[in-house]
């Protein structure tokens, strides 16, 4: 397969915001280990997140923004599927029908936006918040390598590895992906001092994996699950900074297991998040796909994309 497409002048990508936090919160449907694909087997949760994303593919066709969805999976990994009762074949059975729902979601909206992208969402072995999980490279090539080789197997068009945290399961689950065969972002985490959880800043993170994964290297990075309160002040200048496309913001500045355990939507102020996303678009035009995370959806990507859209370049 084919690496993730080049970047190309006016030509932006639209993400889904944060699913988990949206059906929680507004919707309130429990999600155990903040896993989405138990969701599969109850119609009224299925009927809610259709809809929802529905309005994410309403946002990409009045903007004019490539579609990429994904977000049941994030959980889809080995050690979660055991903790939530699935065996493997459970588990690749649950993996597949995620895929199968968005493009069912999707099919409607051939031709009302300029192309749909559908991936997978893979998350980290270990919770992303906290460093309770040390893994090696080689440890996080083999367990990610059953959810990847799930989702080549249904045609994928990409897979976004969610809130990663440390420079060993990042390498690790590049490997796996080229050797797959599926394109793959690499999306960092970033906390109140503006670096991984794990210590490296994101300008050493990103260099590090790259230098040592040589030609299995992502096809792009990006951050997620920050606020740029967080990131912004990483965005340091050099030419590794075009290695990053991709920005999916929390709406709120706020703790981020505060925002998973708060016991309501946490939706910050869409119209400051649209303009700050803008105006970091006009100040890094290659970054191309945007998003949101945690507290985000239809409103907080409208604001966003029109901001990007607008941002000049």
């Amino acid at each position: 397969m084919a690496g993730f497409a080049p970047q190309r002048e006016g030509v932006f990508y639209l993400t889904e915001g944060g699913q988990e936090t949206e059906i929680q919160y507004r919707h309130g449907y429990d999600l155990p280990e903040f896993a989405m694909y138990p969701l599969l087997d109850n119609p009224a949760a299925m009927s809610d997140l259709k809809a929802m994303y529905g309005r994410v593919l309403d946002v990409a066709a009045e903007h004019g923004f490539i579609a990429m969805l994904s977000g049941l999976d994030y959980r889809g990994s080995p050690d979660w599927g055991e903790r939530l009762g699935y065996s493997r074949d459970g588990l690749a059975d649950a993996l597949e029908r995620s895929i199968d729902f968005l493009r069912d979601v999707a099919r409607p909206y051939e031709g009302q936006v300029p192309g749909i992208l559908i991936g997978g969402q893979v998350g980290p072995r270990g919770d992303a918040y906290s460093l309770n999980r040390t893994i090696t490279a080689d440890e996080a090539e083999e367990y990610h390598s059953f959810q990847l080789d799930v989702l080549a197997g249904v045609g994928v068009d990409f897979v976004w590895a969610a809130t990663f945290n440390t420079i060993a399961e990042a390498l690790g689950v590049a490997r796996a992906a080229a050797r797959i065969g599926v394109p793959l972002g690499v999306s960092f985490m970033l906390d109140g001092n503006h670096r991984l959880k794990s210590g490296p800043g994101l300008r050493d993170a990103i260099e590090a994996v790259d230098a040592q994964a040589g030609e299995a290297r992502p096809d792009y990075y990006g951050i997620n699950c920050s606020h740029p309160i967080e990131f912004e002040p990483a965005l340091e200048p050099g030419d590794w900074i075009g290695r990053v496309r991709s920005l999916r913001p929390n709406a709120s500045a706020k703790d981020k297991i505060e925002l998973c355990s708060i016991g309501h939507l946490e939706e910050g102020d869409p119209v400051d998040l649209g303009q700050r996303i803008g105006a970091l678009a006009e100040r890094y035009p290659h970054i191309d796909i945007f998003g949101g995370c945690c507290g985000t959806w239809a409103n907080h990507l409208d604001q966003i994309a029109g901001n990007v859209r607008r941002a000049p370049r």
